[in-house]
């Protein structure tokens, strides 16, 4: 039975070990082996993370795992899933497996047998992958002491082998130009191969030369972030099976074989020396595109996956999956103490919020909300919220502070002049590059945006701006964002918490707007700050508990009892007989995403008398309160 040392220092043993070319699903039995080898927790810690060690500590052709959410989908790639290498002495072949793998190796006294009719030619889909965007730094560090990678150098030598491209390239280009094989099977002695010893051969040499004087060639190369100042590696990572199961901005952990061969970095096009060839037709095209599909794998490596998992947050307090008996375990926890809980939450929240307890409640339903179905173009269970009164200086960063502190995705958007006119906030197609340009508004589902309106100056929108102001606004009302495909635009669905902080109405929809009134009491934002701090370094406020907290409700499985459906329709003809124009249809929707946000934010699966009645009375306050701002506001 191999130990650790083998299946997460040797994958690539393994998986040739499990080899069968008559075996069309033998793959399977490399995904069932290492599905059972980290079916438990310490295990899986053993795998070193992408996301929190140094790709230059992380040995090659090593068991790694990356939790990321996928950016672009790139076309799929022709391979060789198995080729024949002859022994040179003896004359004696062996297939060996070339899935998992960019490069096919052999041995100094062995070589390739590229016509022979035993090899195999299979497909891949390659995701370019980015860190999940907005990820807050609590969770960066929980995820990073849940490692226990080894901590020692890695192993720089790999033995003598001769490497060669695995991807098939319909494309005809000069021999010296590309190692990638075709379908025609080439001849060994046609195309030079380096081959790898203990000294530095010329290939080496030029990659290290690249690396050490070009250092410009590296950094200009543009990692595709959604987010700017975004930290973290982006990789590229190879999917084997199941390709139409993943979709843009998918958050995935995925477990496969780490790829760094400088040979990667050898991009076809470019001679030699590095120079692009010019005998070639549209090579500016061709090189952009090759420059954004093939990055040197030193500052975007590949990652053979092997295992993924979907995940439906990236809670570290949480279990993955609710459906085990950990999750159910927790679930049920969190729900007979969510008063409690929430009660710690909300004053937190009435702290920041001037002393208000209302703007509080409303902003606690808006932490626990997200989408949870869609009929037609609604997105049902979605709620933007628009704080009101927000002018003192500060005050949204501050926001968003504290909620970083508590939430897993926040981001904080100044809608500035100069940022609506100059950001890109949503993903266009690069038609020369083939690729997805990312925006700010590429997010994973469950991110929190914070969009500070008070930044906004007096000035005009150029076109960028408006669109951009358009863009936003479709994403608040039908949670959706027009993709920029040159030629057409396409929906993708998304799921973004929206808070907008603005001294006045918000020029944005928004499902609820709170004017904020302070008490009497009300300290200064910098006061506020250290108050909050001071509770949650003395251990009043239970950080971990709320985060828990905030991880599982919004999963609660909600429904309404035919009783109470009974309730909620006669208070609605009651109000409409009073006076029809208090109670609107939009009314009676917001009244009823109120209620169930309330519900699940107390525990409660189900929709009470109790919680109907706290809920209208909450609702008829905050449209009292916003009617005087209102009129207070207007000369």
């Amino acid at each position: 039975m191999p130990g650790i040392e083998d299946w997460l220092n040797r994958p690539l043993d393994i998986v040739q070990g499990l080899f069968d070319i008559t075996d069309k699903s033998w793959s399977d039995k490399v995904t069932d082996y290492y599905t059972k080898k980290l079916q438990d927790k310490d295990s899986l810690e053993w795998v070193p993370s992408l996301n929190h060690r140094s790709l230059h500590l992380l040995k090659p052709n090593t068991m790694v795992r990356f939790r990321c959410m996928i950016q672009d989908m790139y076309d799929p790639e022709f391979y060789l899933g198995g080729y024949e290498v002859v022994d040179k002495t003896t004359g004696q072949a062996m297939m060996k497996s070339g899935k998992f793998q960019d490069l096919a190796e052999c041995s100094q006294n062995q070589k390739l047998n590229l016509q022979s009719p035993k090899n195999i030619t299979l497909d891949r889909q390659t995701f370019y992958c980015v860190p999940v965007p907005a990820e807050t730094d609590w969770v960066k560090q929980a995820f990073s002491e849940h490692c226990r990678h080894q901590t020692s150098e890695p192993s720089t030598s790999q033995g003598s082998r001769v490497k060669r491209a695995l991807e098939v390239d319909d494309t005809a280009l000069p021999s010296t130009q590309s190692k990638s094989t075709d379908q025609s099977g080439t001849q060994e002695s046609d195309v030079p191969m380096d081959t790898v010893t203990g000294d530095e051969n010329q290939s080496e040499k030029r990659t290290r030369r690249s690396e050490g004087s070009g250092q410009e060639s590296v950094t200009s190369v543009d990692l595709n972030y959604p987010l700017p100042d975004e930290k973290g590696p982006a990789c590229m990572v190879k999917v084997y099976d199941h390709f139409d199961t993943f979709r843009v901005n998918d958050v995935v952990e995925f477990i496969g074989i780490l790829s760094v061969d400088p040979e990667l970095a050898n991009l076809p096009g470019h001679a030699q020396n590095g120079e692009a060839s010019s005998d070639m037709e549209g090579v500016d095209e061709f090189m952009a595109e090759q420059t954004a599909h093939s990055p040197p794998p030193s500052l975007v490596p590949r990652l053979h996956a092997i295992i993924s998992h979907k995940l439906q947050h990236n809670n570290p307090l949480v279990p993955v999956n609710f459906n085990t008996e950990q999750g159910k375990t927790l679930m049920q926890s969190v729900m007979s103490e969510a008063g409690t809980i929430r009660d710690q939450l909300r004053f937190v929240l009435q702290q920041l919020l001037f002393g208000d307890a209302l703007a509080a409640d409303y902003l606690l339903l808006n932490l626990v909300s997200s989408v949870y179905a869609r009929r037609d173009v609604t997105a049902l269970g979605k709620f933007s919220l628009n704080l009101i009164g927000c002018a003192e200086p500060g005050f949204s960063q501050s926001l968003h502070s504290v909620l970083s502190q508590l939430l897993t995705k926040s981001h904080h958007l100044p809608l500035s002049l100069k940022n609506m006119n100059k950001l890109r906030l949503t993903p266009k197609k690069d038609y020369t590059a083939n690729r997805l340009k990312s925006g700010i508004l590429q997010l994973s589902d469950k991110t929190h945006l914070v969009l500070d309106e008070t930044a906004l100056q007096p000035g005009q929108l150029d076109t960028n701006g408006v669109q951009n102001l358009t863009a936003i606004g479709n994403a608040i009302s039908w949670q959706k964002i027009d993709y920029d495909f040159e030629f057409h635009k396409t929906e993708f669905m998304t799921n973004i918490v929206f808070v907008i902080t603005s001294e006045g109405k918000s020029l944005l929809p928004n499902d609820c707007q709170v004017a904020i009134q302070r008490s009497t009491s009300s300290k200064s934002i910098a006061d506020i700050q250290m108050s909050i701090q001071s509770l949650i370094s003395s251990g009043s406020i239970n950080l971990n508990q709320i985060r828990t907290y905030l991880g599982i409700i919004p999963f609660i499985d909600y429904s309404l009892s035919d009783e109470m459906s009974k309730v909620v329709e006669q208070d609605f003809v009651d109000a409409r007989k009073s006076d029809p124009g208090k109670m609107t249809q939009e009314d009676f929707h917001s009244l009823l995403v109120t209620a169930r946000l309330l519900s699940i934010s107390m525990g409660q699966a189900s929709l009470t008398r109790d919680a109907w009645g706290r809920a209208k009375r909450m609702e008829q306050e905050r449209k009292t309160r916003l009617k005087q701002a209102i009129s207070t506001s207007q000369p």
